[in-house]
Parts: structure tokens; C-alpha cells; sequence
């Protein structure tokens, strides 16, 4: 019997529609047939996020997301998945707060580049991921890893295709390119691996746009929730 898992989404709904796609094809893939995985899905405005991300009100984002995530514990959701990079900001206010577990995007993450020995992976992510201590800081006092963040110009040029492009569901060649070329710079500087931070970039660019390896958060975080359901996920990467 599966655990249902509880996604909070709509951060930008593009991305989250990858997670149902990944999780339930994950599910399939697992059982055969015409299986399919026990979501619960609370989608917001995201407009309302962007807002308080702006204004830098994070403790009221907090308030907001636990809300939703006692909500879906308490429709039945034996864990909570937010369905974003940067609102892990306050993944552990939210966690503390539920009542069941949270599957935590930057653990995934950081085990799966533990597991594939890299040192110094390249962050692509928004200006908050890249610049705030939140995620960094959890790779190396988690995992020992040293990452590597973009230049000024280059996490401008991220967060600007990240918000104008990415979150509307455009997709251009000439923004692929750009990306290339940030993370060409990164392997100038070290980088032996490539974040994708931001669950809308692999919308963007994937393993076939770069010699290094890429690590998708997005898929990583989806199958992370899908091993959960069926009681395969190490507690390393749970909070709660």
C-alpha cells in the first residue's frame, strides 16, 4: 500500500507539472499496469509567493506553506513535498510545523552528488537560492561539498530567464545558449558538476547541453517523494 504524498506546488506550476509527470511515471514504471501514485496537490498563486519573496517576508511565507502542509497531513498526505528550490528557505520552519515528514530538495540533491563523488558542483538557481546562506550552506555543512556560485551578471541573467521566461512557460534557444555559457564559465573555475536549483531550468537545459554532469532538482526531488511512498527513502533526506 503506497503512503500518499502531498505536493505543495504552483511555485511556478510550470515545474510542478514536471512533478506529477516524473512522479507518477516513476510509479508506473515500478508497478506495471495502470498504477499511478496517491497525490494529494495544493497549488497556489504564485503571484502571492513572488510578493512576499520581494518584500523579503519570509517568516510570513513560513506561516503560509505550514499552513498548507497541515492541511494536506491532515487530508491524509503521509509527507509533504514543496514543490520549489527557494522556498526551502523555510523548509525547516515549515517541517517543524506539520506534523509529518518533509522530503528536503537540497538533501536529495546533496546525496545524489555525494553518490557521484562530486566536489564542486555549479549552482544555477534564482538570486535568492544562489545568494542566500540557506542552500550553500547546507551542501557543505551536510555534505562537505564546495559550490561554486555564478558571477553577479551571470545570477541576474539566471533569476531574470528564471522569472520572465521559464515561469511563463517561454523557452528560447538564445537563453539555452546563455546558460551553456554560465556554466562554461563555472567549469573555468572548478566546477565539476551543475545544480539545476531552480525546478523550472530543466525546462531549459539538460545532460545534453554540457559535458559535465548535470543534477536535476526537480527529478531528483520527485523521485525522492515517489521512494517515500513506497517506503524506500533514507531518512538523510526527511525532515520531521
Amino acid at each position: 500500500m503506497q503512503q500518499t504524498i502531498g505536493l505543495i506546488g504552483g511555485m511556478s506550476w510550470e515545474s510542478t507539472a514536471i512533478y506529477y509527470k516524473e512522479i507518477n511515471e516513476i510509479v508506473r514504471q515500478r508497478r506495471g499496469g495502470l498504477a499511478s501514485a496517491d497525490i494529494l496537490l495544493r497549488s497556489v498563486n504564485f503571484e502571492d509567493i513572488v510578493v512576499l519573496q520581494k518584500a523579503e517576508q519570509w517568516e510570513q511565507a513560513a506561516t503560509y506553506l505550514a499552513s498548507i502542509g497541515r492541511q494536506l497531513a491532515d487530508a491524509g498526505a503521509g509527507c509533504i513535498v514543496i514543490c520549489t528550490n527557494t522556498m526551502h528557505l523555510v523548509a525547516d520552519t515549515v517541517a517543524a510545523d506539520i506534523g509529518v515528514p518533509l522530503i528536503h530538495i537540497i538533501d536529495v540533491t546533496g546525496a545524489a552528488l555525494i553518490a557521484a563523488r562530486v566536489k564542486q558542483p555549479l549552482l544555477l538557481a534564482t538570486r535568492y537560492t544562489m545568494e542566500q546562506p540557506f542552500y550553500c550552506d547546507r551542501l557543505r555543512q551536510r555534505f562537505g561539498l564546495s559550490p561554486i556560485i555564478p558571477d553577479e551578471d551571470d545570477r541576474s541573467r539566471i533569476h531574470n530567464v528564471i522569472f520572465d521566461e521559464l515561469c511563463c512557460g517561454a523557452v528560447s534557444d538564445q537563453s539555452r545558449q546563455a546558460f551553456v555559457d554560465i556554466i562554461a564559465r563555472g567549469r573555468a573555475r572548478g566546477a565539476d558538476a551543475v545544480i539545476l536549483g531552480c525546478t523550472e531550468i530543466g525546462l531549459l537545459i539538460g545532460p545534453e547541453h554540457t559535458e559535465v554532469p548535470v543534477f536535476d532538482s526537480t527529478k531528483l526531488h520527485a523521485r525522492a517523494a515517489a521512494d517515500f511512498a513506497e517506503g524506500k527513502l533514507s531518512a538523510d533526506a526527511v525532515l520531521g
